[in-house]
C-alpha cells in the first residue's frame, strides 16, 4: 500500500474583509532611527540640566585701569589707562569709570598694568580712604629732601623735630618726636626724573614734602614744625604695633 503525498502547506487566508494595517510614515520613521533619536534626546535633556546648573553672567561695568606700569607721582595721561569692563562685584569703591577724569592729576603710589584706578590712587581727598576717624592728612618739610626717595605711600615712620637751643655762643640741639607710626601718604621726592609730584601746585615747591596721616593729637605738633628746627623721619616697622 502506498503512502500518499502531503498536502502542500497553506498560508492562512485573512478573514474576507480584513486588511493589514498600515503603519504611519511617522512610524515607520521612529522605527528605523530609533537609536539615533534616543541619543539626541539624551544629549538635550543633559544640556538643559547644564543650562540650568550654570548661573547667569555676570553684569559687565567700565572702569579705568592703568595701561601700563606707573610710578608714583607720574602726571597721568590719556596714554597711561585704558578702559576695561569688569564684574560689577570685582570693581572698587570710587573707582572711575572715566579717562578725562584722570587725566592731569598725580598719582599717590605706583601702579601695576591692568589695577583699577579709585579716589585713592591720585593725590588729593582719596589718600585717607581706609584710614580712622578724626585722621588729617598733614604736609611737613623734610631738612634732607634726597631722603624721600627711600619711602613710599603705606610705609610708616618715626617724625623727630631736631632743634638748636641755647645761646649763640653755646648752642645744643634738642630732639622731640613728634609723631609715631604715622603712614605716609604721599611724598614730593627730589630729582631729575620728572616723577615728583605736585601737591603746591609745582615740583619746586612740592620738593622734601611729606604727607602722612596723622590724628588730631598728632597734626598739632607737626604742623609748622619746619619753623621750629630741622624734622627729619625715622622707618618704623609695619607690623602689629
Amino acid at each position: 500500500m502506498s503512502r500518499s503525498a502531503s498536502p502542500p502547506l497553506r498560508r492562512p487566508q485573512a478573514p474576507r474583509g480584513w486588511e493589514p494595517a498600515r503603519r504611519s510614515p511617522l512610524r515607520r520613521f521612529i522605527d528605523r532611527r530609533r537609536r539615533t533619536l534616543a541619543a539626541a534626546l539624551l544629549c538635550l535633556g543633559a544640556g538643559a540640566a547644564v543650562y540650568q546648573l550654570t548661573p547667569p553672567s555676570a553684569a559687565l561695568v567700565p572702569v579705568a585701569v592703568a595701561a601700563r606700569d606707573l610710578a608714583g607721582g607720574t602726571t597721568v595721561s590719556s596714554g597711561d589707562l585704558r578702559i576695561a569692563r569688569l564684574p560689577a562685584e570685582a570693581v572698587p569703591q570710587r573707582a572711575e569709570a572715566e579717562v578725562s577724569k584722570i587725566v592731569g592729576q598725580r598719582l599717590a603710589g605706583p601702579l601695576r598694568s591692568g589695577e583699577v584706578l579709585t579716589d585713592a590712587a591720585v593725590v588729593g581727598p582719596g589718600l585717607l580712604a581706609g584710614t580712622g576717624p578724626g585722621t588729617s592728612a598733614v604736609p611737613v618739610r623734610m631738612a634732607d629732601p634726597a631722603s624721600l626717595q627711600l619711602l613710599s605711600p603705606g610705609q610708616l615712620v618715626d617724625l623727630v623735630l631736631s632743634a638748636e637751643t641755647g645761646s649763640a655762643a653755646n648752642t645744643a640741639s634738642a630732639s622731640t618726636t613728634l609723631a609715631s607710626r604715622v603712614p605716609v601718604l604721599w611724598t614730593g621726592k627730589s630729582g631729575g626724573s620728572g616723577q615728583a609730584g605736585t601737591w603746591l601746585g609745582s615740583a619746586q615747591d612740592s620738593e622734601g614734602l611729606l604727607v602722612v596721616g596723622a590724628s588730631p593729637e598728632q597734626a598739632l605738633r607737626i604742623a609748622g614744625a619746619s619753623t621750629r628746627g630741622k624734622v627729619f623721619f625715622m622707618l618704623v616697622e609695619t607690623g602689629p604695633r
